[in-house]
């Protein structure tokens, strides 16, 4: 089994829009460790991060986070350990256009 540590996404999404922050590749798992989430506009505003197993539609039992404020020029940042197959994916929503998403972890490949 081959373990590559790594920035697995990165992402400014546009305001009030899902997107796809990170898909677990074919024939890889991952670890999920760290995501970080900075706000950097003058405002607070909240956003939101679901773990759709399978890549399906995000569905209300998807969420990890969901409308958590993030104040005016702050940052967030939550250690996991979501653990990931081939397809699934981690998406983000941003209350506003001033956020930036940073996941990290490990993709295991045989």
């Amino acid at each position: 089994m081959t373990e590559v540590y790594k920035s697995l996404g990165q992402s400014a999404p546009n305001a009030t829009t899902e997107t796809d922050l990170y898909t677990v590749p074919a024939a890889t798992s991952a670890v999920c460790s760290t995501i970080i989430v900075c706000n950097r506009g003058g405002t607070s505003t909240a956003f939101r991060v679901s773990h759709a197993v399978g890549g399906g539609a995000t569905q209300n039992k998807d969420y990890l986070y969901f409308d958590v404020t993030i104040p005016k020029n702050d940052t967030f940042t939550a250690t996991v350990g979501i653990t990931m197959a081939t397809g699934d994916k981690i998406k983000i929503y941003a209350g506003n256009g001033n956020l930036s998403f940073n996941l990290y972890g490990t993709e295991l490949t045989p």
